[in-house]
């Protein structure tokens, strides 16, 4: 049997939001923990974030690049990618964590951000987040 992360996968590149949906739990818990703001609670939320990611980028593609498991815990690090409506480029990459029981998820912690071709090296970066203030 395919894992959760599998059939998320599949059901993104189907490109139908109702089948990402149905993956989850009518009380499906998200949580960005970067982006606090961004979390939410329940499947209907579900189905309005991919019903706008499938319209914003028609091509979306979801690779699952690397997956494991442990209990009722998957990690996956994904890249999202695809061209936005317009013909800009749509690159995401980064990790989910899912909590599956009775098979679906029931809560998930996602960590996944715009890819950024154009920044700053490692010796910047290290400098503007650890240096002095």
């Amino acid at each position: 049997m395919a894992s959760m992360n599998e059939r998320l996968r599949d059901a993104a590149n189907s490109h139908d939001p109702a089948r990402v949906a149905a993956l989850m739990a009518p009380d499906y818990d998200s949580a960005q923990p970067v982006h606090p703001g961004r979390s939410f609670v329940g499947r209907a939320q579900v189905l309005a974030n991919w019903t706008s990611v499938f319209e914003g980028v028609p091509d979306f593609e979801s690779e699952l690049l690397a997956s494991a498991s442990a209990g009722d815990t998957e990690w996956g690090e994904w890249r999202w990618h695809g061209r936005h409506a317009d013909g800009a480029p749509f690159d995401l990459r980064g990790v989910t964590i899912f909590v599956i029981r009775d098979d679906a998820v029931v809560a998930g912690r996602l960590y996944m951000e715009p890819v950024d071709e154009t920044g700053e090296d490692i010796d910047t970066a290290v400098q503007e987040l650890y240096g002095p203030r």
